[in-house]
């Protein structure tokens, strides 16, 4: 006789991930800047924290591409980044 206990049982509703889908890249497209990315990671001892550049450039190759949907840079995370580049070019010229 087997005793089947049902305390108020929920069931589970699985959610879509808040960003959406992150497709995979099938064609190679951004295989090279993803490449760089992780010899960084190995280099670094995998801190990310020192692939940062290396990480944007594999994000804006996946936006370009629309394996992702496009996000302001400054909302992943890469503002101080983005503000580095644009004071460099500013004393440029």
């Amino acid at each position: 006789m087997s005793t089947a206990m049902n305390f108020g049982t929920k069931t589970f509703k699985p959610r879509p991930p808040e960003k959406g889908s992150f497709p995979l890249d099938h064609y190679g497209e951004c295989k090279p800047f993803k490449e760089q990315f992780m010899k960084c990671l190995r280099d670094n001892s995998y801190q990310s924290n020192l692939c940062r550049e290396e990480s944007k450039e594999y994000l804006e190759c996946r936006m370009e591409r629309q394996l992702m949907a496009k996000e302001p840079l400054e909302k992943l995370g890469f503002k101080d980044i983005i503000e580095a580049q644009t004071t460099e070019e500013q004393n440029k010229l």
